[in-house]
């Protein structure tokens, strides 16, 4: 049978899209931007601290990375905690040894299971994200506490941190259709779920703009290293060549921005760490690379807008 006409018919048929979130453009259309002493590729690590519980319910679908195996499932649990607790140190001295500014997306949750985690964190002057309550809160359309659950994720973040938490990242990148809405009522300045540019863009909602930051989920460690079953080695070579080529796009177009997501149990492995370390070696030895904050990269792009 022929597909009835209905079937197409959608509430925001545009050119290129189907939502009314953002204005449709080019990136070479767009206003060059310039980075901080004439740098090409802004670096933004960001560092995904997550809390999985053991009795994971997996409403209305199971977490990226969480459980897979029948109750109780402790190997997965405990690689988990493996990267709160030595992984993560691994990737702080890394982060040092290069001279890398870092920024962290945490689940609210941590704050009272890994309290001396946070305490190491915020003594660093490190600049957190939100990441929900924890990995198996999913935000979804019949979700119907999700901004409680949004205000007291970023309540309690906040008031641990002394500072305001001004960005957000979704746990698993999952939304609801309201969920740039209860980010932009709570104070939230950027969130980083949609992965469909190479820099920041607005993002309308109804309660008023947003910013969509580039933080790539192609180039995300869990991605490639675990989804994708692709070596380190070559888990390294596409982060070179990505940069690579931001980089030679910036010469005539104007900055870039360099999005990479880690996970501390899987790149804080023993195993795992010196290919981290070479990646940034690689990165910070390019004198067109600026690492910066995820609100440092933002801010130096609205003042140019």
């Amino acid at each position: 049978m022929p597909l009835d006409k209905s079937y197409l018919e959608y509430p925001h048929r545009s050119r290129g899209m189907d939502h009314d979130r953002y204005d449709w453009s080019m990136l070479t259309d767009r206003k060059a931007v310039n980075w901080p002493n004439g740098k090409k590729l802004a670096l933004w690590i960001n560092v995904s601290l997550q809390f999985f519980p053991l009795d994971q319910k997996g409403v209305p679908i199971k977490p990226p990375g969480g459980m897979t195996m029948p109750y109780p499932d402790l190997r997965h649990y405990s690689l988990r905690d493996y990267g709160n607790r030595v992984g993560i140190y691994r990737l702080l001295k890394a982060f040092d040894k290069y001279n890398v500014k870092a920024t962290y997306a945490v689940n609210a949750e941590l704050t009272k299971r890994v309290p001396y985690l946070m305490s190491a964190l915020k003594e660093r002057g490190a600049e957190f994200l939100g990441h929900g309550w924890n990995m198996d809160t999913i935000h979804h359309n019949d979700m119907e506490d999700e901004a409680d659950i949004i205000k007291r994720s970023l309540d309690v973040l906040s008031e641990y941190s002394s500072r305001e938490v001004s960005g957000w990242l979704s746990p698993g990148r999952f939304e609801s259709d309201k969920t740039p809405e209860y980010l932009v009522d709570t104070g939230v300045k950027y969130f980083c779920d949609w992965v469909n540019d190479d820099m920041p863009y607005e993002f309308r909602t109804g309660n008023g703009p947003l910013i969509a930051m580039p933080l790539s989920n192609e180039l995300e460690d869990r991605f490639i290293l675990l989804s994708n079953l692709h070596s380190e080695q070559s888990y390294a070579d596409q982060i070179k060549d990505a940069a690579d080529m931001l980089i030679s796009e910036a010469q005539e177009q104007g900055g870039r921005v360099l999005g990479l997501s880690l996970h501390p149990w899987m790149m804080g492995q023993p195993h795992r760490i010196k290919v981290l370390e070479d990646i940034l070696d690689y990165l910070m030895s390019n004198e067109d690379v600026w690492s910066a904050s995820a609100s440092e990269i933002l801010e130096h792009w609205q003042n140019q807008q």
